[in-house]
Formats: structure tokens, sequence, C-alpha cells
């Protein structure tokens, strides 16, 4: 049976991201496990996060990770959410400075305070519904219109070197990379278990796609 590693490293709404993708994907094993094995041997990996850069660097560590997360985003399809989107970069801001992974070079950048909308001051953390703005066809925006709206919660944002890593946008105060996405990696700012019938979507999508 094909199996999704879920990624616990004690850092993620895990039984949430997990309902989610088993109720989109049939003959799927979901495993939310820690077990290095398990995820190097999964088809697919789902890393999930939530929580300060600097905690989730150190769970990650804990539970020795880092290496089958890298490998497993380098050479499988693999799905990043939240916090799951922003370790792949090299370094945050957050905890006045955070080394990350570093798969990907950029910053993760706090949203600066005192940002308006039409004269309306915008509050830190952005958590609601925003638009999801598409900036290049993916397999994984299939029947998502562009525009759709998605679950955010977040105080940090990715800035990447590469600009062609952006397969989507955000407004919140600025323009900023709410997806990306390379070769066999897609990962997101947003929170598709919370994000009604656009976020199941794009799950179907990641079960089903073939990169």
């Amino acid at each position: 049976m094909h199996t999704i590693a879920v990624v616990d490293y004690s850092m993620g709404n895990l039984r949430s991201v997990s309902k989610a993708i088993a109720h989109v994907a049939d003959d799927v094993r979901v495993l939310v496990t820690d077990d290095a094995e398990a995820i190097a041997n999964a088809e697919r990996v789902v890393f999930p996060g939530q929580g300060a850069a600097r905690d989730c660097m150190a769970a990650i560590e804990r539970h020795g990770l880092r290496g089958v997360i890298l490998a497993a985003a380098r050479e499988k399809p693999f799905l990043g959410i939240c916090m799951g989107l922003q370790v792949l970069l090299s370094h945050s801001q957050e905890n006045r400075g955070t080394e990350l992974l570093g798969l990907f070079p950029g910053e993760v950048r706090r949203f600066a305070s005192g940002m308006t909308d039409h004269g309306q001051r915008l509050k830190i953390p952005h958590m609601g519904w925003s638009q999801v703005n598409q900036t290049r066809p993916h397999p994984l925006w299939k029947d998502i219109d562009d525009g759709a709206r998605f679950y955010f919660v977040h105080s940090y944002h990715v800035d990447p070197d590469d600009a062609s890593l952006t397969a989507a946008t955000t407004d919140y105060g600025i323009r900023y990379a709410s997806a990306i996405a390379r070769d066999n990696l897609f990962a997101v700012q947003f929170h598709p278990e919370k994000s009604a019938a656009a976020g199941l979507t794009l799950l179907r999508n990641f079960v089903q796609w073939k990169p």
C-alpha cells in the first residue's frame, strides 16, 4: 500500500493534517511518525509545522530528522506546510536570528509593524482567510481558482533569493511568496487542512501528483 508519511517532530497540527489527507486519499496509508527509516521508506512526505523557528529547529535536531527531511525534499513528492515551508530556507529573523535547514537560500522575515491596508492597521500575526494568487501553472493548482482564499496564521513570511521558486503570492501589507515549488517539492505558508474545499483539493492533488 502507498504510504504518505506526516513528519512528527512535536511541532505541527498533526491530527488535522493527517485526517485531511486520509479524507482525500483512497488506498493510501497515512503514517504520522518521527521514525527516520519510516519517513525514508514512504512514497510521499508531508512536513507540517507550527511555533517559533528556534523551537522547530531544536525539535528537528532532537528527533534526528534533519537528514531524512532534506533527502525527502530532494527525492520524492514533498509538501511543506506553514513552518514546514519556512524552515526550508537558510535563515529566519525570528528569535534574534535562527539558522534553518538551508535547502534554499533566503530569509524568513517578520511582517513590519504599522502596516496598513486602505487606511486600516493590519494585525500581526496575519490570521484568517486571504487570497492566494498563482504565479505559474502547477499540478497542485489543478481545479483551484486563481485567487482562491486559504487560511493563514503567521507573523513571518519567506523571501527566497531565487524568485523563480515562487508559485503563489499573497498580499498582506506587502506582496510575499505564499507558495514555492521546485521539481518534486511544493510548500505553502497557509494551512490547506484548515482551508475548506480549496485546501482539500490541494491535498488531493498532492496525493495524485507524479513529478
